[in-house]
């Protein structure tokens, strides 16, 4: 066969991708060269290379915490070894290790404090070469912006997830445990970015590669009975760079900026329905704006201005939305059956 037939041949093989791997390379060359990708440039790849860059800068400063119960994530605070993390990740914890997200040494950590309110607390480790976070201002949040999770999720430390602040101002509630009372978090930050079992206690992080939250819990969806998927939260760096320091200096907080009634409450339970009806004071704190307003022990606490509260959580989200000095009007069933309304002066929750 001449060349020209040769030619011929492979340009009726190119109908078919069978017939035309039966071409030789000579004959191949013969033929249109196949059109290939260019390398990307523009924005597209400004942007990758943005998160490259944030990943190199905030990655070394999230480590990976394991305690004796459970595994979790950190934050480097400064260089003294103080890391953050939330409370729920150590609470309880009889041995706290540490080791950092390229993976090196693992160093032993102490408790410094916890602010259960917030889920914040602080261990501290010795030796080490960590880098400190650089921490953002969460107040200059917007809706839409990118934001990078990084942790530990599912024990796979270095991680890190994408997405976006879907909301701002949310107030969350957490359950506690045997050694976690819960928490209420309020003007927590919404993101789309994947929060799993192990992200607590990370950083949420800006493409300026600040870290503006905290990464604390996930939604759950009651109807599969289990988390919602793209629905996270993060405790806001503002809140961190308040109770922080007051840990590291001495261990607990005494400006909490969280409002308080000055009582000792539980949960009243119908045992007939299960339903949860009411709030009742178990103690009074002596000189706090409930003993001020008369209330006491074995009162029933129904609403608080407006709001039912017909269990902790509920009296917790409409107080994390106070502050204190703030005076509220609280519905209370006293023990002879009889309701009332009386004005409260808000005072502040303490920290420990």
């Amino acid at each position: 066969m001449d060349r020209n037939a040769k030619v011929r041949a492979c340009a009726l093989a190119a109908a078919g991708t069978l017939a035309l791997a039966g071409c030789s390379d000579a004959e191949k060359a013969a033929t249109p060269a196949a059109n290939t990708s260019a390398p990307v440039s523009g924005p597209a790849s400004d942007l990758q290379r943005q998160y490259e860059q944030v990943v190199d800068a905030v990655l070394p400063s999230v480590v990976k915490i394991q305690t004796d119960q459970a595994e979790g994530s950190g934050v480097v605070y400064d260089g003294q070894g103080h890391i953050v993390t939330n409370a729920h990740v150590v609470a309880g914890a009889k041995k706290i290790q540490v080791t950092s997200s390229g993976g090196g040494a693992t160093l032993d950590a102490a408790p410094v404090g916890a602010f259960a309110a917030d889920d914040l607390a602080v261990i501290k480790v010795s030796g080490g070469n960590l880098k400190p976070a650089s921490w953002g201002d969460s107040g200059k949040a917007q809706v839409g912006q990118i934001v990078l999770a990084m942790g530990n999720p599912l024990g796979l430390a270095g991680s890190v997830t994408n997405g976006i602040v879907s909301a701002l101002h949310r107030t969350v509630s957490t359950k506690g445990d045997g050694s976690f009372q819960g928490s209420t978090i309020s003007d927590a930050i919404q993101t789309s970015a994947a929060i799993n079992p192990g992200n607590s206690g990370g950083a949420l992080v800006t493409l300026n590669g600040q870290v503006i939250g905290i990464p604390t819990a996930a939604a759950s969806d009651p109807s599969v009975g289990g988390q919602a998927a793209g629905i996270g939260f993060a405790t806001p760096s503002n809140t961190v760079k308040n109770i922080v320091p007051q840990l590291v200096e001495n261990g607990k907080v005494s400006n909490s900026g969280r409002a308080a009634l000055g009582v000792t409450v539980r949960t009243i339970v119908d045992p007939q329905s299960g339903e949860r009806t009411a709030v009742a004071i178990v103690n009074v704190e002596s000189g706090g704006g409930a003993a001020k307003a008369g209330l006491r022990p074995g009162d029933l606490i129904l609403s608080v201005n407006g709001t039912a509260t017909p269990d902790q959580t509920a009296l917790s989200t409409v107080l994390a939305n106070l502050k204190p000095g703030d005076t509220v009007k609280v519905e209370v069933q006293t023990q002879d059956g009889a309701k009332k309304t009386v004005q409260v002066t808000l005072g502040q929750l303490p920290g420990g």
